[in-house]
């Protein structure tokens, strides 16, 4: 994990990833939908960019960043935007439940949306899925139907 530049946290919750992003010395964005959420991250580390957002609207945070987080949040229609808001060379880190129900992964679901990417970790367990991955440095991992110019 990166000790510099910058990270988004999306789908932060009360922020226990951000501030621990911030404290290895990275500089963090992060969104979540709760207000009340955010002031309980923003006391614990004022110095990350706490943003106010349902995510349904989108992903509001201007990339790009060396690193991304979604922790326990799915929507699949946010893959290509997790993707685009990475560096070239950027790692992407997603956890999300696996079982039935529309807030709930398939198994294989991550390996599918992100294997364009250079997986570093793939694990689909009984209740959870996590992936690991990094962005290539050429614009072949850009995500699919990116609007991002190629290198970029």
């Amino acid at each position: 994990m990166p000790t510099t530049g910058r990270a988004l946290d999306v789908a932060c919750g009360r922020g226990a990833v951000a501030v621990w992003l911030a404290r290895r010395g990275l500089a963090v964005t992060a969104v979540d939908v709760s207000p009340v959420a955010l002031a309980a991250g923003r006391a614990l580390a004022p110095e990350v960019r706490w943003i106010e957002a349902d995510l349904d609207d989108g992903l509001p945070a201007a990339g790009p960043f060396d690193v991304v987080v979604c922790q326990r949040f799915r929507d699949p229609a946010l893959y290509p935007a997790l993707v685009d808001a990475l560096v070239p060379g950027g790692l992407l880190v997603v956890t999300v439940l696996i079982g039935e129900g529309a807030f709930r992964a398939a198994p294989g679901e991550l390996r599918a949306a992100f294997g364009h990417l250079d997986v570093l970790h793939h694990e689909d367990g009984d209740h959870e899925a996590s992936l690991v991955a990094r962005r290539p440095l050429t614009s072949a991992g850009a995500s699919p139907g990116s609007r991002r110019a190629p290198g970029r």
